[in-house]
């Protein structure tokens, strides 16, 4: 990931600076300005534009019915002390909040919240609780708490989603590798693309300033640049892998 990659590349520059001077000092330098260009908002817009379709916004209009609403795990934090809403990350919760959102429109259809976690806390028991304090039954609910990445959420579901009509709830950085791995278990979800971002309406002055969410953003389309490359790797080596 970019932060942890050019801060740790740039420390080791540095300690080797103390004998090859002018190289490790220029590549140093390197590294940083590329760690800080990556944080600007007009960096991060540039990066992602491309690879946040409007078409993975779900459209109600065109889908009469769902029969299930999958929603991926994302980022918790764990605290026996706070409500499970409050122990959910900013992205794990804006996936919750489209799959309530669609749950709201099909009230017939089941909603399957996934995703493990640590410190004996899931990230779907986190979703299932918040789901039913916003007044989704819990009867409706589907825990998925076993999954620790988007391919075993993918397998786990695989027999639950057969012959079903399964709207697929994440990230639309996300999207197009989990619809890939769904997709290689025979489930043909249909997008519903959340927590999109958009740096552009910034203005001008702040487009150059560094951004800590601007780097999250780069962070996380790097981590799905190497989600998608290891798929291949691994197919490649196998076909059956993922």
């Amino acid at each position: 990931m970019p932060l942890p990659l050019l801060g740790l590349v740039s420390l080791i520059l540095l300690i080797f600076a103390l004998k090859q001077r002018k190289v490790a000092i220029a590549l140093s330098l390197m590294s940083l300005v590329t760690l800080l260009l990556a944080s600007t908002p007009l960096v991060a817009n540039l990066l992602i534009k491309n690879s946040q379709p409007t078409s993975f916004a779900f459209n109600y209009l065109k889908h009469p019915n769902i029969d299930k609403i999958v929603v991926l795990g994302c980022d918790i934090n764990p605290n026996p002390a706070l409500s499970a809403n409050s122990q959910l990350g900013n992205c794990a919760l804006t996936r919750l909040v489209e799959g309530i959102r669609l749950a709201n429109i099909y009230p017939h259809a089941q909603l399957i919240v996934s995703g493990g976690g640590y410190e004996k806390v899931t990230n779907s028991a986190l979703m299932y609780k918040t789901a039913i304090s916003l007044g989704i039954n819990k009867n409706r609910i589907v825990q998925n708490p076993n999954a620790m990445d988007t391919a075993q959420e993918a397998k786990l579901l695989a027999s639950k989603l057969v012959d079903y009509k399964v709207a697929l709830v994440t990230s639309v950085s996300h999207m197009p590798r989990a619809k890939n791995l769904f997709n290689a278990q025979g489930i043909n979800v249909i997008p519903a693309a959340t927590d999109y971002h958009n740096f552009a309406t910034f203005p001008w002055y702040k487009q150059l300033i560094p951004n800590a969410k601007a780097l999250l953003v780069v962070t996380q389309y790097a981590h799905e640049v190497i989600g998608n490359a290891w798929i291949n790797v691994r197919r490649t080596i196998n076909p059956e892998a993922l």
